[in-house]
C-alpha cells in the first residue's frame, strides 16, 4: 500500500481551514518572447484584484528597464537605471489582469524577436507593498500596508527628474541604517545622510521621509516599493517566511560563508555597498543554480542585455560562494532573497507537473520538448536504438548530464545546447536532430518532487535540507564530479517489509538491506520533511565531491510510490488514479531485474507495452508485462516476486 490515501485525507482535513497564501501566488518570474504585437503574459499573480508591481526587461536587446504598478496604472513607466521622472509608453504594460498582465508593440516591452525577463510582485502584508505620496519639503510620515517593517525601501519621484534612493535594514552594517541611503539607479556605495529617512527607522505602519527633494519636494510625486523582511505568515502553516533582506561579508579572495536563508531562493537582488558595483539580478529561470552553473545577469542600474557571470550560487538553504566566480575581496554587500516556489503538489493537475513527449525534429534550432509548465528535470533516450539514458535538471544548467545507465561522471553536451529558460518546455537553439527521442519532464513542487545540489564533506552524520515539504518515498543520489571518482546511483525507496532499502539505479541487482545503525550507509537515517541524513558512504558524501538528488513523494491523484507482490497472474495496482497512469518506473526488490519503465506515449495498451530499462542501453523492447487500468496500472509480469514502483498520473 502506498501513502496516497492518508495523504488524501489530510488534504481533506485541511481544506476546511483559511486560505493559505504560496510564493506562487505573489511573485513571478516570467520570461516571454517579444512578437511586436500585443499578447497576455498569464503568470497566476492577481494584480487587478489585489495590486503591486511588475518590472520588465529585454534579456536580448539593450533597452531601459520599465516598471508598472497599479497604483500608478498601466503604461506609466519609471526606468530604475534613469533619473528621468515618469513616462507614458503606449503599447507598453496595456493591462493589469487577475493572472497577470499584457503588454502592446511598445519594443521595449514587446519587440519583435527579443526575450524578456519580467517580474511581478504583488501587494500582500508581509512581502510586498506599492504607495504613492506627494512630497511636502518638510519631514513627514508616510503610511503603508506592509504589516511589518520594512526590510527594504525604494523610492522615486514621478515628477522630477532624480535619483532612486534606497533604504535596506543592513546599511552601514545594519547599524543605525536609517541615517543611510544608497542609489538603485548608480553603481554608487552607501552614504550617510539625514535628509532622506529624516534619521527615523520604519516602522510597520510607517516609513519617514525627511527634506531631501530626491524623497520630499514639495508639490512632487512620489513612488514607493516596500519589501518585506522575514515574515512567517506564509505556507500551508502559516508558519514560513518567503522574503528576506540581509547583508554578506567577503573574506580577502571573495568567498564568505554559506547564507542560511531557511529557503532556497528563486530570485536574488545583490548590491555592494562599501564600494561601487552594479546592482545585480539573478533567478531560477534563467540560470541560478548549483555552484558553477552558467548563470544570465540583468543588472537594475543598466540598460545592457544579459551577461553570463556568477557572483554567487543557491542551495537548498540559501546563498553560497563557490571558487570560479565570486563577490569581491573584503567587501560587504545587501542583498533581497525571494523564495522559491512552494504551493503544494495538490494543487496542480498531474499535466502541470508531469510531461511524457517524442521530440521535435529540430535540425534548425527551436523547441525540443514542449509542456505547459517550465521544466525543472528530464531524462531521455533515444528509445528505438541502443543509446544511454541522459538526465538534466534546471539545478545544474542545461548543458550538463549524467546517465542513469553508467556511474560515469557528470559531462555536457559539448556544442550542443538544452534551455531551461523557457515557461513552456525545453529548448535547444543549436543544429541537431533530436528525433526519435522519449523526453520526461518533472516540475518541482512541494510534496512531489524537489531537487538537491550538494558538496560532501564527509561528516558523519551529515545533514542535508531539502524543500520537498514531506518525507521523501523515494531518493536518488549521483556523485557529480570529481577527478578519477566515480560511483552507482543509490537509491532508498521506503516501501519494503525491512522498510528501507538502497537500490543502484544504473544496475540490475537485488536491494540491499540498509540497517540505519550502520553510519557506512549513504543514507542512515529516515528521512524526514526538511532532511535526509548522510552517512560517510562514497555515493552520497565523499568529501569535495559534488553530488545531485532527486526526491520524490507520492500526490493523490498524480503520483504513487509503493510496492506489490506479484502473484504470478494479472493484478491491478490501485495508485488512486481516475484515467490511469501515464508513466510506470517498476524494479523487483527480491532479485535482480531491470528498473523497467512504461509510459503512453510509446504505448500502454493490451497488445503492446514496450519497455524500456534505466540500467540498460537496449532499445525498447516488446510485450506487454504493463497494462493500462484506469486506477493505475495493471500488472501482468508472470512471477512471484516483490516490486517496488512509481507511477504518475
Amino acid at each position: 500500500m502506498s501513502r496516497s490515501a492518508l495523504k488524501g485525507l489530510q488534504a481533506a482535513a485541511g481544506a476546511a481551514g483559511g486560505a493559505a497564501v504560496y510564493v506562487d501566488d505573489v511573485f513571478s518570474t516570467y520570461l516571454y518572447d517579444g512578437n511586436g504585437s500585443t499578447q497576455t503574459i498569464t503568470n497566476g499573480i492577481d494584480l487587478s484584484g489585489e495590486g503591486g508591481l511588475t518590472w520588465i526587461k529585454s534579456r536580448t536587446n539593450t533597452g531601459f528597464h520599465f516598471l508598472f504598478d497599479t497604483e500608478r496604472g498601466a503604461e506609466k513607466a519609471l526606468s530604475s537605471e534613469l533619473s528621468d521622472a515618469e513616462n507614458s509608453r503606449s503599447g507598453s504594460l496595456t493591462a493589469f489582469n487577475n493572472n497577470g498582465f499584457s503588454v502592446g508593440s511598445f519594443a521595449a516591452s514587446n519587440g519583435s524577436g527579443q526575450d524578456y525577463a519580467s517580474w511581478t510582485f504583488r501587494k500582500q502584508p508581509g512581502f510586498f507593498d506599492v504607495v504613492t505620496y506627494s512630497g511636502t519639503g518638510s519631514a513627514q510620515n508616510i503610511s503603508h500596508n506592509l504589516g511589518s517593517v520594512p526590510g527594504m525601501i525604494i523610492v522615486k519621484s514621478t515628477t522630477r527628474s532624480d535619483g532612486w534612493a534606497v533604504y535596506h535594514r543592513n546599511l552601514n552594517g545594519g547599524t543605525n541604517p536609517e541615517q543611510y541611503r544608497i542609489f538603485l539607479n548608480t553603481t554608487g556605495a552607501e552614504s550617510q545622510s539625514s535628509v532622506f529617512w529624516n534619521d527615523t527607522a520604519p516602522t510597520s505602519t510607517v516609513f519617514t521621509v525627511g527634506t531631501e527633494d530626491m524623497v520630499n519636494s514639495n508639490g512632487d510625486a512620489y513612488v514607493a516599493y516596500l519589501f518585506a523582511h522575514d515574515e512567517q505568515d506564509f505556507g500551508t502553516d502559516e508558519d514560513e517566511s518567503i522574503i528576506k533582506c540581509g547583508s554578506i561579508s567577503t573574506d580577502g579572495v571573495g568567498q564568505f560563508t554559506d547564507v542560511d536563508l531557511g529557503f532556497e531562493p528563486q530570485w536574488v537582488l545583490v548590491k555592494r555597498t562599501d564600494s561601487t558595483e552594479d546592482w545585480w539580478i539573478y533567478d531560477t529561470m534563467r540560470g541560478i543554480g548549483a555552484p558553477g552553473v552558467s548563470v544570465k545577469a540583468l543588472r537594475a542600474n543598466l540598460s545592457n542585455t544579459e551577461v553570463s557571470t556568477a557572483k554567487i550560487a543557491i542551495n537548498a538553504s540559501g546563498i553560497v560562494a563557490y571558487d570560479n566566480y565570486h563577490l569581491e575581496p573584503n567587501a560587504t554587500y545587501i542583498y533581497v532573497a525571494i523564495r522559491r516556489p512552494h504551493k503544494p503538489a495538490e494543487e496542480f493537475a498531474a499535466t502541470d507537473l508531469f510531461a511524457v513527449e517524442l521530440a521535435s525534429n529540430t535540425s534548425a534550432g527551436g523547441k525540443i520538448f514542449p509542456t505547459s509548465f517550465p521544466v525543472d528535470f528530464t531524462i531521455q533516450k533515444q528509445h528505438t536504438i541502443s543509446s544511454n539514458f541522459f538526465v538534466n535538471d534546471r539545478m545544474r544548467g542545461g548543458r550538463a548530464y549524467v546517465k542513469t545507465n553508467t556511474t560515469d561522471a557528470e559531462a555536457n553536451f559539448g556544442s550542443v545546447t538544452m534551455e531551461f529558460d523557457h515557461m513552456d518546455g525545453v529548448y535547444s537553439t543549436t543544429s541537431f536532430n533530436w528525433s526519435p527521442r522519449i523526453f520526461y519532464a518533472l516540475r518541482r513542487a512541494s510534496g512531489f518532487f524537489d531537487v538537491v545540489a550538494y558538496t560532501g564533506d564527509g561528516t558523519n552524520p551529515r545533514t542535508l535540507n531539502h524543500n520537498l515539504g514531506v518525507a521523501p518515498e523515494m531518493v536518488w543520489v549521483k556523485a557529480r564530479t570529481s577527478t578519477g571518482f566515480t560511483d552507482n546511483w543509490t537509491v532508498w525507496h521506503t516501501f519494503t517489509s525491512s522498510g528501507c532499502q538502497r537500490n543502484y539505479l544504473n544496475t540490475d541487482a537485488a536491494k540491499y538491506d540498509v540497517v540505519f545503525s550502520d553510519t557506512g550507509q549513504p543514507i542512515r537515517a529516515e528521512p524526514t520533511a526538511t532532511a535526509l541524513t548522510l552517512g560517510s558512504n562514497a555515493g552520497s558524501n565523499k568529501s569535495a565531491v559534488t553530488y545531485i538528488t532527486y526526491l520524490f513523494a507520492s500526490v493523490p491523484g498524480i503520483c504513487d510510490i509503493g510496492s506489490f507482490t506479484d502473484t504470478g497472474s494479472e493484478a491491478d495496482i490501485d495508485c488512486g488514479f481516475s484515467n490511469g497512469a501515464r508513466f510506470v518506473l517498476i524494479k523487483p526488490t527480491d532479485s535482480s531485474g531491470s528498473w523497467s519503465l512504461f509510459d503512453t506515449v510509446r504505448g500502454i495498451s493490451n497488445s503492446s507495452s514496450p519497455r524500456l530499462a534505466l540500467n540498460k542501453t537496449d532499445a525498447q523492447q516488446g510485450g506487454t508485462a504493463i497494462k493500462p487500468y484506469s486506477g493505475g496500472f495493471r500488472a501482468a509480469l508472470g512471477t512471484t516476486i516483490t516490486y517496488i514502483y512509481m507511477a504518475i498520473a
